[in-house]
């Protein structure tokens, strides 16, 4: 079901860095809170699991793929196959 929801801006502001803080979407986070609120929750996540370790802030939530900002010029006659093809990572 689609709904819209006017929120303040005060509790908009705390959505939005709650959702960049955990790295979940700012519909989960709601999905959750009103899931919470009927009592209709999942069981909390496992304490050391991958979402409970967000959301305490111990890992960072993934970042997209950026371009980079310039690209590196290998050598004359070097290759990225020879830098790959290294006997000292054996």
């Amino acid at each position: 079901m689609a709904t819209n929801l006017r929120l303040r801006p005060a509790m908009e502001a705390a959505l939005r860095e709650e959702s960049e803080r955990t790295g979940c979407s700012q519909q989960e986070i709601i999905r959750q809170a009103l899931e919470q609120f009927l009592g209709e929750s999942k069981p909390p996540a496992a304490r050391g699991s991958i979402a409970d370790l967000l959301a305490r802030g111990v890992l960072k939530p993934a970042t997209p793929y950026r371009r980079p900002h310039r690209l590196l010029k290998l050598p004359e006659g070097v290759t990225s196959l020879d830098l790959l093809d290294r006997e000292d990572r054996f």
